[in-house]
């Protein structure tokens, strides 16, 4: 086979492994297993732009209404996102006999509160235990009570209840998972994040895996070499790069039908900027948080893709009930009718997913 052809396969791989025929949310998410979180909503948030091609009706909010239903739980793997119950009990450290973390101070005062009360706003936790303000994470300040809170989540010793308008309720957590081995713990999340990513290289993974680390979660470094090892990994070279997938995944030998897709930027199949390069032979970029004149792309570009190839962007903007809708293209322009007949569908379809007419779907 050319190397070609093997990259057209990795393409079609890589898309393949979740954008399928959309299910039931409940089916979806259980395959999925994590789904990842981010607040911009440009038109909506991430979690929102992921769902719509992969479940059949969904309309904005689906997931949230469905969490508890579902039994989520929000959290870092090496991103932040909702995930699954099986993903919580490999990720939890508390479990563990190295779990460091005793709260202290103002964290252990919060945590009592929880205990306490049930389910709480921050602001209710502010007007118990005070609103003196600290220095958050992202150089602004918080109340010291939801620096707190944050810092209680991030360890496992409360989970996020739900939101009201978009604010994080707190409640106690589940129980700590019972004691698992930390080795088989490693090998199951580096299998979950190896599929969820397939075809991921091999530097990406590692990369991944030490953002879990660094959040509190597992070590799973050496993971990786071991399950090669153990051939439950799978590693091609192709175009100099080294390709994991999980043994047993499908790989998909016949070509994807034409339909256009406006990914989010942090969709599974545009996630790794590595992988997006070689395989589709231009540097996508998320810029917004970008200085305004030095963008590229615009503050929150979606990839524009047709079948399993990443043709170009799109910008949309919200506004008095309507969406416009801007495609640009990175490679060369395709002027089909049937392009533009599903680029105008996939407009359309955005815009029913968040309430809204259409006002104009542009390409140029």
């Amino acid at each position: 086979m050319s190397e070609t052809s093997r990259l057209r396969r990795l393409r079609a791989t890589a898309v393949h492994a979740t954008l399928g025929d959309p299910g039931a949310l409940p089916d979806v998410v259980a395959a999925l297993e994590f789904v990842q979180y981010d607040p911009i909503r440009s038109p909506g948030r991430a979690q929102d732009l992921i769902l719509r091609h992969r479940v059949r009706g969904y309309r904005e909010g689906g997931l949230e209404r469905a969490y508890d239903r579902l039994g989520l739980d929000e959290g870092y793997l090496h991103v932040y996102g909702a995930m699954t119950p099986r993903l919580r009990a490999l990720a939890d450290p508390r479990g563990r006999p190295d779990f460091p973390y005793r709260p202290s101070g103002v964290a252990a005062d919060v945590l009592a509160l929880v205990g306490e009360l049930g389910v709480v706003h921050p602001r209710e936790v502010a007007a118990r235990l005070g609103d003196a303000r600290v220095e958050n994470l992202w150089g602004g300040t918080s109340t010291a009570t939801t620096h707190a809170l944050d810092e209680l989540h991030r360890h496992w010793l409360v989970r996020v209840a739900g939101r009201r308008n978009g604010v994080k309720l707190y409640g106690p957590a589940a129980p700590a998972p019972v004691p698992a081995d930390p080795d088989e713990c490693a090998r199951r999340l580096t299998l979950h994040l190896a599929r969820q990513l397939m075809p991921v290289p091999v530097p990406s993974l590692r990369s991944a895996l030490v953002q879990l680390r660094r959040r509190g979660g597992i070590d799973a470094s050496a993971a990786v070499d071991e399950l090669v090892a153990s051939g439950e990994l799978a590693v091609e070279v192709v175009a100099g790069c080294a390709w994991a997938r999980p043994a047993d995944a499908v790989v998909p030998d016949t070509p994807l039908p034409p339909r256009v897709r406006f990914l989010a930027p942090f969709d599974p199949v545009v996630w790794d900027r590595r992988r997006f390069e070689t395989l589709w032979g231009w540097p996508y970029r998320f810029e917004a948080y970008t200085p305004a004149p030095a963008r590229k792309f615009g503050y929150y570009a979606l990839p524009l893709l047709t079948g399993d190839r990443a043709v170009g962007w799109v910008c949309c903007t919200a506004a008095d009930g309507g969406l416009a809708v801007e495609g640009r293209f990175a490679v060369r322009a395709l002027t089909g009718k049937a392009f533009r007949a599903g680029f105008d569908r996939e407009a359309e379809r955005l815009a029913a997913t968040f309430g809204l007419s259409l006002h104009s779907a542009t390409l140029t």
